[in-house]
């Protein structure tokens, strides 16, 4: 029997609201033993809050995302980074795909002052830093550098061997999804195979980015195996050593306590 630990999920999400339970029992069964779940929206956290309180191996992290700064308010997170369960702030980060044209510069500007502010309470909080980063590499590392972090995950990796080396170099975890399964991706696997196995975690980032065998449909926890067989595939090992592998190093970063490894 594996545990699996999807360090990054979103099932407060509207995708989910027609077969959360359903959903959270078929990830049991396919040997999801904890989930991280993000908040989706520190101005109305009733739904996450539920999610928590209700399932004993669902943990929380709360943050503003970057796509979400227009009605954002940052006093909303520190309230968020004292429930019951959560263990990090995020995600939150830098995300340059959607600036508009014309207004480019203001938008990078108030991306970067949302996540030094937020950079900020994660280390007042004591929390790891759970980061996006899509497009805006440069400005990122720079941040994460001049504020000190040393703890935390960039979600989702998605850059080259610099990025990683230099993540890496700023003590951070590094966690991949869904992608490194898609046909097209053998420059990310090549990243898996460079990876810390000590540094590395595996997530679903649902209902986001499935994983080849369900690419089109909505991804969710259960499909974690695919992204885990895949890593297994890549470094040449088992599939019971990348679960327990990546669920201790969750266990670590997050500060929990490793239960459910055989």
């Amino acid at each position: 029997m594996i545990s699996l630990f999807d360090t990054h999920a979103h099932l407060t999400d509207k995708a989910f609201n027609d077969d959360l339970e359903k959903t959270v029992s078929g990830a049991q069964d396919s040997g999801v033993a904890r989930i991280l779940n993000v908040c989706d929206d520190v101005n109305n956290p009733g739904r996450f809050k539920e999610l928590l309180e209700k399932y004993s191996f669902i943990y929380g992290a709360a943050g503003i995302h970057p796509h979400e700064l227009e009605n954002a308010d940052l006093k909303k997170v520190p309230p968020m980074l004292e429930l019951k369960k959560v263990v990090a702030l995020g995600e939150i980060g830098l995300d340059y795909h959607y600036l508009r044209a014309g207004h480019e510069e203001n938008e990078k500007k108030r991306q970067q002052e949302f996540f030094r502010a937020q950079l900020k309470m994660s280390k007042d909080a004591g929390l790891p830093v759970i980061i996006h980063c899509r497009e805006a590499w440069d400005d990122t590392l720079k941040i994460v550098a001049e504020g000190n972090i040393g703890r935390g995950v960039f979600h989702c990796f998605s850059g080259g061997e610099n990025e990683l080396n230099k993540c890496l170099e700023l003590g951070f975890y590094i966690s991949f999804a869904g992608p490194i399964t898609y046909p097209k991706a053998a420059d990310l696997r090549k990243i898996v195979e460079i990876t810390p196995l000590d540094r590395m975690l595996i997530e679903t980032d649902c209902p986001y980015l499935a994983p080849q065998q369900h690419r089109g449909k909505r991804n969710e926890p259960a499909f974690i195996k695919h992204t885990a067989e895949k890593v297994a595939e890549i470094r040449k090992i088992s599939l019971e050593e990348v679960s327990q592998i990546t669920f201790r190093n969750a266990c670590r970063i997050f500060n929990l306590v490793v239960k459910y490894i055989p």
